[in-house]
């Protein structure tokens, strides 16, 4: 029996260390369904200078739209300059690129590949071409992109009250594709309403997503550059800002559509990237985010927070549906009456530890899909029905970080569809 009850208690610990660690993200979504709708910005006293960078690699066919809605930004045309790295490209990405109106660069190099090396080289050019200075700062696009028109103006607004890195609402052009992309972004949404959001509104500092979000150039000399060149660059960018007490803003008017990847095998690479990316984060940053939440002036709760997110959970997770397996199979040859309590108790703790993924991904889902639901766009069934997937989707990260622990992991190309394409194939899916 003395087995039995520390199998009883040993899930209850962990049930409750899990429950306790994430317990401030329930209040950050607590904070978000309060406080739903983003009191509008005061208007800001100065129209900055700005230029946005763009990385694109074979990008042709997206690469148009995306400055096209740069062009039609409600803000002053002479004051938001459009920059393009084509990099590594054997397509017409440049000639684009060019006709769109936007300045061109190109970049050959086979050995550092990937986004932050390319950011790193756009800027040093248009430094080189445009002396120290020239703008206050950057907004940091992909080619896949599309950007409303009030992007730049609310951004701005923000930067006005001080903030020197800014991420935006980050929604998505393909969400009733199939169950992949509504996956994503749904998970996308949620982290613009109920963790940034909440985070902008109780003074910690927020986290940069991949896309769509401002650097000032007081931050980019104060880096000398763009050193960040792991897999997820973003993320270490993120880390890096919070470590040293620079905190990162979040505007919920300004919005940016991202592409999301439609096949599970470009999505598993894409995430496989993603989670190697997080372990080499882990490698340099864990240590220097603890020690942060103990010792950092203002910042104590935005470390432990960033920590959270880049810390490698899921292992912890796995460990105890290991733990209890494994308890299942090696009392299975004892005394009946033991081994059935004992298989009883790890059994109904995997059930417990299923159903309960399952049911909390779908209400965090779901609230993220009711508080949003006017800026979806998909029609009632797909919203409803890809919700339903969503935890299938999330659970597909643990396969995803298994495989990243042991694989060389590196860049890969994701094809994009211009939103006429992603009409037609959206029709065809459904005719």
């Amino acid at each position: 029996m003395g087995t039995l009850r520390f199998v009883i208690n040993f899930n209850i610990a962990i049930v409750v260390l899990m429950t306790a660690a994430y317990f401030y993200q329930y209040f950050y979504t607590v904070v978000g369904l309060i406080f739903r709708k983003a009191k509008p910005e005061k208007e800001a006293s100065q129209f900055h200078k700005y230029a946005t960078l763009i990385c694109a690699r074979n990008e042709e066919s997206v690469i148009g739209e995306l400055i096209d809605s740069l062009k039609k930004q409600n803000y002053p045309k002479d004051l938001l300059d459009i920059y393009v790295l084509a990099d590594n490209c054997n397509d017409g990405t440049s000639r684009v690129a060019r006709e769109a109106g936007a300045k061109v660069y190109e970049r050959f190099n086979n050995t550092h590949i990937g986004k932050g090396y390319a950011l790193d080289f756009l800027i040093s050019k248009i430094k080189e071409d445009k002396g120290e200075g020239a703008y206050d700062g950057y907004f940091i696009f992909d080619a896949d992109n599309i950007v409303d028109p009030n992007f730049v103006a609310e951004m701005n607004k923000t930067h006005e009250r001080g903030y020197e890195v800014i991420t935006c609402y980050r929604n998505s052009k393909n969400f009733g594709a199939n169950w992949i992309t509504a996956g994503y972004s749904i998970w996308f949404l949620r982290e613009a309403r109920f963790l940034n959001y909440p985070r902008m509104l109780l003074g910690n500092s927020c986290a940069v997503s991949g896309t769509g979000f401002f650097v000032s150039q007081s931050i980019i000399d104060a880096n000398n550059g763009w050193p960040f060149y792991m897999l997820t660059e973003d993320i270490q960018f993120s880390v890096n800002c919070v470590i040293n007490g620079q905190k990162i803003g979040y505007c919920d008017r300004a919005m940016v559509y991202d592409e999301q990847p439609s096949s599970f095998s470009q999505s598993w690479n894409q995430r496989l990237r993603w989670a190697k990316g997080f372990f080499q984060v882990d490698a340099k940053y864990l240590l220097k985010l603890i020690k942060g939440v103990f010792t950092s002036k203002n910042g104590k709760m935005s470390c432990y927070d960033i920590f959270m997110t880049v810390a490698p959970c899921v292992f912890l997770t796995m460990f105890i549906v290991i733990f209890n397996l494994l308890v299942f199979l090696s009392f299975a040859s004892q005394p009946h009456f033991l081994a059935y309590l004992i298989a009883d108790e790890a059994l109904h703790f995997l059930a417990f530890a299923v159903f309960n993924f399952y049911t909390g991904m779908v209400i965090y889902g779901a609230i993220t899909v009711v508080c949003e639901w006017k800026r979806i766009k998909a029609t009632t069934w797909q919203k409803v029905k890809y919700l339903l997937i969503f935890p299938i989707f999330m659970a597909t990260y643990i396969p995803i970080t298994f495989a990243a622990l042991r694989r060389n992991v590196g860049w890969t190309h994701i094809k994009h569809y211009s939103t006429s394409a992603l009409n037609m194939l959206a029709a065809e899916k459904h005719s």
